[in-house]
């Protein structure tokens, strides 16, 4: 039986909602696929060949706001970019762990030209800086995500001892229930301020 690269990516993405990044293996998919492991490595010479091809198909899925909408400035853009992006990786188990390491897909070289020439044209600054911008809130994302998705499952008493202990320091047990509270996807917007909010800050003063 032959199998096309596009069924390959399918079978992969489909595992690792049921096994995570770590119990994806080829003999996995080769097994899902009823073929032998070797026709895996006609179309992908290792895992990390197949994980970027996971990748770009977790992308072209769920990241529906890659480039900017009409009357969007670069604050808008960016913030409406970021969240595009973090429910694409949310979509499947481990999608942070899957994007992190990867590069710039070739084919989409002329979608991160058309970024770049948005943010130089919208906010003055040099092709260098506006590319630094796109990689902090990229990483940022990343990062947020990859905490999220590594947050263990809610049982009775855990962060107890920790909240115990903070109660002898009153800013920290303030701060630490706000933080308890809110919730990964409120922490991920108060940052996001963050990061937009001093990048602007940063670009008026020049």
């Amino acid at each position: 039986m032959k199998v096309d690269r596009q069924r390959i990516v399918e079978v992969a993405l489909d595992l690792l909602n049921e096994k995570g990044v770590d119990g994806l293996t080829t003999r996995l998919i080769a097994d899902r696929l009823g073929v032998q492991q070797p026709a895996l490595y006609w179309h992908f010479k290792n895992k990390r060949a197949l994980l970027d091809a996971m990748n770009v198909e977790i992308l072209a899925r769920g990241h529906t706001h890659r480039g900017p909408a009409a009357g969007e400035d670069w604050r808008t853009y960016l913030r409406e970019n970021a969240r595009s992006f973090r429910r694409a990786l949310l979509a499947y188990r481990d999608g942070a762990r899957v994007h992190a390491g990867t590069e710039a897909d070739p084919g989409d070289l002329d979608q991160v030209e058309a970024q770049l020439a948005f943010l130089v044209a919208d906010t003055g600054v040099s092709a260098t800086r506006a590319m630094e911008l796109l990689v902090a809130v990229s990483h940022y994302v990343v990062g947020c995500v990859l905490e999220e998705q590594a947050d263990a499952p809610e049982s009775p008493g855990r962060g107890a001892e920790l909240d115990a202990a903070a109660q002898g320091h009153p800013l920290l047990a303030e701060a630490l229930a706000h933080y308890r509270g809110a919730g990964h996807a409120r922490l991920f917007e108060a940052g996001l301020a963050l990061l937009i909010d001093g990048a602007a800050a940063q670009i008026a003063a020049r």
